[in-house]
């Protein structure tokens, strides 16, 4: 996978799409859980028929744009584990900001057609049905990236850009021709020399090929690896309305890399795979840090914690695309003959907001992002308040806010 510099930057959510205008309506609101009233992140929020959408932040706030040519159409909201909730468009519009809220799903076993078959095997199907569920055409898809590194619990670095994303059939299994560019993105960095930290580990714009399970495998989803893991069936969930079987692996081999444990959710209709959550095992430091650490400075000492994985699929027409991404790695740092080390999480997520089905032309090589890039190096060093007002985008949640306002009076002091 592609890196991130970790002397700063990285994390969040989504967006792309209409330039607010006269001919706009921009949609604002928080969704909840209709029994404890707390606020859920990552629903999906998206206009129905439509390819455009967003997603709640943390706070379960989100903000969408959307045509006035849309204006008698309704929006929909999924999140694991919940019944879709609808509002219509017209309804929301008279509101500064609406509530809406979700329903846990029951979970009503005997109205489930069990799968006759062992987890492996429902994996292994899935696997095969892959060309029945995904594009066989290209498409280019338009993502919000942002990333960020926090050292302890403060952020020090917040990077934000809008990608366009190439994706070839899926028929052929291979990412080759994929490409990612990125049409505008900005920073906002720590320049306090002590939150500086040069060392190279996976992540990026890049995530948005290489987490592309259904397209690339990856370490679990083709047939390859699935000599080297246990699978078991596990409850079933429900996810934009459908039940899901939900099929759990880990480790039954000792490999020279680590190898993955987590959850994959299954259509239990179309066995499409519409979700997988990944965790390396880092209990071998030596193994985990040569998987995830790519360049460090001489003398300095890294433990990669955790490196954790979450991809997802939404149904557009009848075809499933790429929907969100999202890796999250905790490591400790500190330097020989120094008695304190650093704690340091670096988070990247990537969300479609919109997607050109068909695509007739890849992007150019010579406007591609690759591994030798470094998001925060191309980023503007632009946080103005207007800066994507011409994109939708999830709302930072008021965490991320508090950190931008502080790292700008900090970075005006210096």
């Amino acid at each position: 996978m592609i890196i991130w510099l970790l002397c700063l930057g990285i994390c969040h959510v989504a967006a792309i799409g209409v330039q607010p205008s006269d001919s706009t309506i921009v949609l604002n609101g928080t969704v909840k859980d209709a029994h404890t009233q707390r606020p859920l992140a990552h629903v999906n929020v998206y206009v129905d028929g439509k390819d455009m959408g967003v997603m709640t932040n943390g706070d379960g706030v989100f903000s969408l744009k959307i045509s006035r040519e849309e204006a008698e159409g309704k929006i929909l909201f999924s999140s694991l584990g919940y019944a879709n909730g609808t509002r219509t468009i017209r309804e929301m519009s008279g509101n500064e900001e609406s509530v809406i809220y979700l329903t846990p799903a029951s979970r009503v076993l005997d109205e489930v057609t069990v799968y006759g078959g062992d987890a492996k095997g429902l994996v292994l199907e899935a696997i095969q049905r892959i060309d029945a569920n995904y594009s066989l055409q290209a498409s280019l898809l338009h993502m919000f990236y942002r990333e960020t590194i926090m050292k302890g619990s403060r952020f020090v670095g917040i990077s934000e850009g809008i990608m366009d994303v190439f994706k070839d059939s899926y028929r052929k299994r291979s990412v080759a021709k994929d490409r990612v560019r990125m049409k505008r993105g900005r920073k906002l960095l720590s320049q306090k020399t002590r939150d500086t930290l040069a060392v190279k580990i996976q992540g990026g714009p890049m995530l948005a090929l290489y987490l592309d399970l259904a397209k690339d495998g990856g370490p679990i989803f083709c047939d390859e690896a699935l000599s080297l893991y246990s699978f078991r069936h596990e409850q079933v969930e429900m996810l934009d309305n459908r039940l899901h079987f939900v099929v759990s692996f880990k480790p039954i081999v000792v490999m020279d890399d680590p190898l993955y444990s987590g959850l994959l959710y299954i259509d239990s209709q179309s066995l499409c795979l519409t979700r997988a959550e990944l965790s390396l095992d880092v209990s071998d430091v030596d193994k985990a840090n040569k998987t995830v650490l790519l360049k460090r400075p001489i003398g300095l000492r890294f433990k990669c914690k955790e490196s954790s994985f979450v991809v997802a699929y939404r149904l557009h027409g009848d075809r499933s695309c790429l929907d969100y991404v999202k890796n999250t790695i905790r490591f400790k740092c500190d330097w020989k003959r120094r008695l304190f080390s650093s704690a340091y999480t670096a988070t990247a997520e990537m969300v479609t907001v919109d997607v050109e089905k068909d695509a007739t032309a890849p992007i150019p090589l010579s406007e591609s992002y690759s591994k030798r890039h470094l998001f925060s190096d191309e980023a503007r060093r632009d946080w103005d308040q207007d800066f994507w007002k011409d994109y939708n985008i999830i709302e930072p949640t008021e965490s991320l806010e508090k950190a931008v306002k502080r790292l700008n009076k900090n970075n005006k002091v210096q």
